[in-house]
């Protein structure tokens, strides 16, 4: 019996052995994680919290509120210095701000791209520093809303004017708390609605805005039709214009300018649909 109970307890023994050599990765792992860290930046320009910012150009040290036009260089939000359980310091002689490129933070949102859902990625909009409902046509994104921001004005939100294609677009402003991750948009060229990934990216990056699924489809139309109308005086025109010359070589020169007018209209017939797509999903 006391042998047994030797046993048992040596091999209890192992087991705990086991599991503590098996927690610690897991420990280190976890706490090896960048989560929350801020590092502090300069700035010659106006940045308030929450704003989205980038590396100004040519500057590895200063920071500008983000526009459309660089999104590429998206860095994180700006944040308060006492919001990061950890901050790191740069060497700058100007204003200071501190940004956090991971960590869950208030970001400066507006509803250019409709409501934001809790799960909804966040890019970018026209406003400078300002975000926005990641389209499924844009990378990168700043990181996934963990609340909703509907865009109903309040004592919390502000507004702006867009100015766009000759109209005027009244945006809210407002703050939602994200997880925040530069990165890749995982639903790029996935597609939104009843359209297939492809057309959407496709209608999305001709119109640079969200194109229903009624006006993409009509579009579709006109273009293969307008292919298959060019498509068909083309052959004719060639197959009627070789048959033509075999039956009298003599008159060469003028079947091949009846030709040169056929493709000339051809040309014509596809360019004139392709300007009624743009037409269509532009307006």
């Amino acid at each position: 019996m006391l042998k047994l109970l030797r046993t048992f307890i040596g091999g209890l023994g192992l087991v705990v052995v086991l599991l503590v050599a098996g927690m610690l990765p897991v420990y280190a792992a976890t706490t090896a994680t960048t989560d929350g860290i801020a590092r502090s930046y300069g700035t010659d320009e106006t940045v308030r919290q929450g704003m989205i910012v980038g590396l100004r150009h040519g500057s590895t040290s200063k920071v500008v509120p983000l526009n459309r036009d660089r999104i590429t260089d998206m860095l994180g939000v700006v944040i308060a210095a006492s919001d990061a359980p950890i901050t790191i310091s740069g060497e700058t002689s100007s204003a200071q701000v501190y940004v956090a490129s991971s960590g869950q933070y208030n970001v400066l949102v507006s509803n250019q791209n409709g409501p934001i859902r809790a799960g909804d990625y966040i890019s970018i909009s026209a406003l400078n520093g300002i975000g926005m409902k990641a389209p499924d046509t844009e990378t990168p994104v700043l990181g996934k809303a963990v609340a909703d921001f509907s865009g109903a004005k309040s004592r919390e939100t502000s507004s702006a004017t867009l100015h766009s294609n000759g109209g005027t677009t009244t945006v809210v402003i407002g703050v939602v708390a994200a997880n925040i991750g530069v990165a890749g948009n995982p639903n790029l060229g996935r597609g939104t609605g009843d359209l297939p990934g492809f057309l959407q990216v496709a209608s999305s990056s001709i119109a640079d805005k969200p194109v229903g699924a009624p006006r993409v489809y009509l579009s579709l139309a006109v273009l293969v039709l307008s292919a298959f109308i060019s498509g068909s005086l083309l052959y004719g025109g060639v197959r009627n214009s070789i048959s033509s010359i075999g039956r009298n070589p003599l008159a060469k020169r003028s079947i091949l300018r009846g030709l040169l007018q056929i493709i000339l209209v051809s040309i014509i017939i596809f360019i004139l649909g392709l300007f009624a797509v743009y037409l269509l999903l532009r307006l």
